[in-house]
């Protein structure tokens, strides 16, 4: 059974960070890119970033780009994100999500999905 769980979440401050991490239970996890979405109370769920199979290549959400950070430990089946410079609208519920074929910010490509974790920004 596959399993994506992240952590991290809480509450911070504007301009403080976080790093959210994703345990994936996936046997083949060096073969899954990886990606973390977030929806925010009354939106839509949304891209943030995404991070390929050896890592080389990441995207980001302008909303997000220069501030976040998207890494992963194959060795670990973990993925991150580091969020730098946290501002009130990236006050979420974040997702890690994870699929086999190619790098995308389509959410309907994404096979498997985590519960999520909150993050609160305060002003």
């Amino acid at each position: 059974q596959v399993q994506l769980v992240e952590s991290g979440g809480g509450l911070v401050q504007a301009g403080g960070s976080l790093r959210l991490s994703c345990a994936a239970s996936l046997r083949t996890f060096g073969r899954y890119v990886m990606g973390w979405f977030r929806q925010a109370p009354g939106k839509e769920r949304e891209f943030v970033a995404v991070i390929s199979w050896g890592g080389l290549t990441t995207e980001y959400a302008d909303s997000v780009k220069g501030r976040f950070t998207i890494s992963r430990d194959n060795a670990k089946n973990m993925v991150y994100l580091q969020m730098n410079s946290l501002k009130t609208e990236d006050a979420a519920v974040y997702y890690c999500a994870a699929e086999e074929r190619e790098v995308t910010r389509r959410q309907e490509d994404y096979e498997f999905w985590g519960q999520g974790t909150q993050v609160t920004v305060s002003s």
